[in-house]
């Protein structure tokens, strides 16, 4: 991989998103941000998908403790989702690899270093937000390119 390869790997799809139904919309409906191209997909389907009577982007923040530093953060959810059934959801969007475990490589590199510490930080956020959506009768899920996945969850401490 040459160096331009590996920089157009670093760069994302993101932008404004501008609802088309705004009274769906849970806060500020002008400053709505996406943050890859699957985000902006799932906010169109929220806007436009009639079962989902509101929604929200990162709105719904989450107090956490980071596995790998011991530190508290603050976790903005991707989205929160209500239906017409009343059924409430907390939502983050991802990329499949990043709901896997780092694979072990032969030599230990600072990427390697860096993708533990980033699946250590996810599985943390993900643990407050069941604890928090459970304590809401809301479900909490993580959806992929694949669809939604729940195999991280065996990783929970």
């Amino acid at each position: 991989m040459n160096g331009n390869e590996d920089e157009n790997l670093t760069k994302f799809y993101q932008g404004k998103f501008k609802p088309k139904n705004r009274h769906k919309y849970k806060g500020d409906h002008t400053n709505i941000i996406y943050r890859s191209s699957w985000e902006f997909t799932f906010l169109n389907q929220c806007d436009l998908n009639n079962n989902i009577i509101c929604y929200s982007s990162e709105e719904i923040v989450i107090p956490y403790r980071d596995p790998v530093t011991g530190k508290r953060h603050r976790y903005f959810v991707d989205f929160w989702v209500k239906t017409q059934e009343g059924k409430e959801f907390l939502i983050e969007v991802k990329p499949y690899n990043q709901t896997l475990p780092p694979n072990i490589p032969n030599k230990k590199s600072r990427r390697f270093l860096n993708e533990v510490a980033t699946w250590g930080k996810n599985l943390g956020k993900w643990k407050a937000a069941i604890e928090f959506s459970e304590h809401r009768g809301m479900q909490f899920k993580v959806l992929t390119e694949k669809g939604e996945v729940d195999h991280w969850k065996q990783f929970l401490l």
